[in-house]
Order: structure tokens, then C-alpha cells, then sequence
């Protein structure tokens, strides 16, 4: 889709595995695009095109026993010490917080925004779903990766109607920020703009063939091969067949489709607080009931 772009990334991939960046507790200011009307204006899917995938061996993972189990609520336990929950003040500096809007509407909405989106980095950062699903981690793969995850995330949003939208917009302007940082530390500093630009498409593009995907009208092997062009593939090629790339390939698939379904589950107020975790990955096992 973007020859140029393609180019340009391969060559950035080469020079620099893409790192862990730190998401800030405020809102970017670099986009203020919504997400919302950007996908709607998307014409077409627009898969990712660019840098490679060395599919080299992993530890052996029965993938295809995985991700077939009914799905269920993401949310923590209550106990679970993976909640995080809203800091409470008392006194003076509860009032002095209070002026400063510190427990407003915007502001927890934005808190909560941030614990979404560091769940979304645990699930893409950590090294469990590249070894899963026998990926090299580079940063094609961890972008193609983020916006499949951020594309669940705001799936799940959308339910929730006006809130939910608001929501999504503050993630939104999370991830801009946290890609236009993993682009500038990747050794990109000319034409940032540019490429940051590109990258919204094809984040957009990818929303929306997702979302193709889910359709009742969807083909069966719809979302197989949406993850096939968006995540695996390196240069737009046909899916394989009766390959162990095409496990994998499928294997995602079905993950994709469980936790959409797994978040339909997840009840509001862990959606708003981030407090629910996407499923686990253990690259040492593969058993059923995922």
C-alpha cells in the first residue's frame, strides 16, 4: 500500500528493536484526531507492508488446543493485587485536589485511560506473545500488535455508547503519543509528521477490516486473513496453506475473536478503571483452555 513507507520501515526495523516507553499520565497533545471519525473514513483495510519476519524456531507450542474455550469477563477479582485502584486523599489535600479537578469526570477518565493502556503494553511488550504465536519481535510485528489490541479495547468501548466513545478518545491520544515516542527512539527524527501520518492510516485501515471481520455476513476465514496481511505477512503475499505459519496464523484468529467476546463480557467500571487483564500467554504450555 505505501512502497515507499515499506522501504523506510524494513530499514528502521533492521536498526532498532522497538522498546518499552513509558506512558505518561497526561494526554498527548501531538493528535486531537478523532478515532471514531478517522475509521469511518477509512475506504479500505490497509495492512502493514513492511520490515520482516523471521519466523525462527520457538519452543514448542500446541497451538492448535489453543483458544477454543467459551470466553469469559476479563475483570480482576476484587482481592486481585493487579487491581489498581483511584488514589483517595483525606483532608487539605483531598480539597486542595478537589479545586484542582483532580476528581473530575475528564481526569478519572483519563487515570483509567492510562491503566488500559499500560494493559495493552503487558500483553504486546512481553515477550509470551511472540514466542505463542512465533513472531520476531520487531517493529512491525509490536505495531501491528498494538493496534490489534487497541482495536479490542475500543470494539468494547463502543458499547458503552457516548461514555465509551469519550473513553476510547483519551486511549486514542494515549497510544498517538506512545507510537510517535517508539518511532522517535526507534531512530526516527526527519519527516516525523509524515510518518506518524502513515501510521494512522494504516491503524484506521486495520480498525476497520477488524471490524469487517466480526460482521455476521463475514467470510469464516475472514479474520484469518485479516491477521495473516496485518500481522504475518511481509510483502501483501497469499496466506500459506497447511503450513505451521498458517497454526499460528490461525491460532491468533481465534484469540482475536475470544477476547472481543471475553471484553463483551467485561463489565463497565473494570473497562473504565483498566482493571481486567487480557488472557495469558505462557509460550511453556498449550493447553485447552485458553
Amino acid at each position: 500500500m505505501f512502497p515507499r513507507w515499506s522501504r523506510a520501515l524494513n530499514q528502521l526495523s533492521r536498526v532498532s528493536p522497538i522498546r518499552n516507553v513509558e506512558v505518561r499520565d497526561g494526554i498527548s497533545a501531538f493528535s486531537h484526531r478523532s478515532y471514531a471519525k478517522g475509521a469511518a473514513a477509512a475506504a479500505a483495510p490497509v495492512a502493514p507492508e513492511y520490515a520482516g519476519n523471521d519466523l525462527s524456531a520457538r519452543p514448542a507450542v500446541n497451538l492448535e488446543r489453543m483458544f477454543w474455550s467459551k470466553p469469559c469477563s476479563l475483570a480482576l477479582a476484587p482481592d486481585s493485587p493487579l487491581r489498581i485502584e483511584e488514589p483517595k486523599y483525606e483532608g487539605i489535600r483531598h480539597v486542595i485536589l478537589k479545586l484542582m479537578l483532580f476528581y473530575s469526570k475528564q481526569s478519572k477518565s483519563i487515570r483509567g485511560a492510562n491503566v488500559v493502556y499500560r494493559r495493552i503494553l503487558h500483553q504486546v511488550d512481553k515477550p509470551a506473545i511472540y514466542e505463542v504465536f512465533n513472531l520476531e519481535k520487531t517493529f512491525k510485528t509490536t505495531f501491528s500488535l498494538l493496534v490489534l489490541h487497541m482495536w479490542l479495547c475500543l470494539r468494547r468501548l463502543k458499547e458503552d455508547g457516548k461514555e465509551g466513545a469519550e473513553f476510547g478518545q483519551y486511549l486514542y491520544e494515549i497510544y498517538n503519543h506512545d507510537v510517535e515516542l517508539r518511532v522517535s527512539k526507534a531512530g526516527v527524527n526527519l519527516l516525523l509528521t509524515k510518518w506518524m501520518k502513515d501510521l494512522e492510516k494504516i491503524f484506521y485501515g486495520n480498525i476497520v477490516a477488524y471490524d469487517s471481520a466480526m460482521l455476521p455476513e463475514a467470510k469464516r476465514d475472514e479474520m484469518t486473513n485479516i491477521i495473516w496481511r496485518n500481522v504475518f505477512s511481509d510483502d501483501g503475499s497469499p496466506r500459506p496453506n497447511g503450513t505451521a505459519v498458517l497454526g499460528a496464523v490461525q491460532a491468533m484468529a481465534r484469540y482475536a475473536c475470544r477476547e472481543s467476546h471475553c471484553l463483551s463480557l467485561t463489565d463497565k467500571e473494570a473497562m473504565f478503571s483498566g482493571n481486567f487483564m487480557f488472557t495469558s500467554l505462557k509460550s511453556t504450555t498449550g493447553s485447552e483452555n485458553k
